[in-house]
């Protein structure tokens, strides 16, 4: 075959496919705000939920933040985010990684009050994207009762984003959510010993 040929037969290839593509996006004419779940064991779960919060920043969107778990230690993101106090409301509601904090009834009780901010949040019509990090990892762990949050959640404004990080989504989660993710865990740097590095894991 040659050149022309591959060229031409790769032209005819995108085309089919470019028409095939343009046919879902013109059936896609619903809008509404989303609820997206970005769960598994690899690292970039957090990661991609601040991606879309400067994502959202860049269409000048304002944003809710709530980090649960997290809170023993300083953060890239929280110091970056909190450049912009007029867009972004960054509420960190965590005691730290629970086999830090060894005391249930702290856990449970931070992560009730960590909701109540999220509530806030979620009734609020002028925020237009919420991200609740690692509340996978509460309701996993049981530390709020998962069908109020989830209620708390589908009660939100019909156009506002909310984004659930953390590993072990619950099934009623994944049930819920428009969009999920599931990250796998292929290789980390931590098990050969390379301790967490600042604006990668920190």
């Amino acid at each position: 075959m040659t050149d022309s040929e591959k060229s031409q037969r790769h032209q005819k290839r995108m085309q089919r496919h470019k028409a095939v593509v343009d046919e879902k996006i013109q059936q896609a004419d619903k809008d509404k705000g989303l609820l997206l779940v970005i769960t598994g064991n690899g690292k970039g779960k957090s990661s991609s939920g601040f991606g879309m919060v400067a994502r959202a920043l860049g269409h000048n969107m304002r944003v809710g933040v709530v980090q649960f778990i997290k809170g023993a230690y300083s953060t890239g993101e929280e110091t970056f985010f909190r450049r912009f106090p007029d867009d972004v409301e960054y509420y960190v509601m965590g005691d730290g990684f629970t086999w830090d904090t060894q005391n249930l009834e702290q856990d449970i009780a931070s992560a009730e009050a960590g909701w109540e901010v999220c509530k806030k949040l979620l009734q609020d019509p002028h925020i237009d994207v919420v991200l609740l990090d690692e509340l996978n990892i509460v309701l996993k762990m049981h530390y709020l009762d998962i069908n109020k949050v989830l209620a708390d959640i589908a009660a939100r404004p019909a156009m506002q984003h909310v984004i659930i990080t953390g590993r072990g989504a619950p099934e009623a989660v994944i049930e819920a959510a428009d969009t999920v993710s599931r990250i796998e865990d292929v290789k980390h740097a931590f098990r050969d010993g390379i301790q967490a590095q600042k604006g990668i894991e920190l």
